[in-house]
């Protein structure tokens, strides 16, 4: 069996929403300074803040 890796998107904002492509409800995330990604609850894809961006 093979696992799907979660994708990882690269954003220039701290604050985004992920609707997971109309699989799930629209959450809005925000990506700390501290670790400068965040995962969302439902479908794991992992946002990355861009260097030089966001904050």
């Amino acid at each position: 069996m093979t696992i799907k890796a979660p994708e990882v998107v690269e954003v220039d904002k701290s604050r985004i929403a992920c609707d997971g492509g109309g699989e799930h409800p629209r959450v809005w995330l925000q990506i700390p300074r501290e670790t400068g990604s965040v995962q969302c609850p439902y479908c794991e894809c992992e946002y990355v803040l861009k260097a030089g961006s966001g904050h």
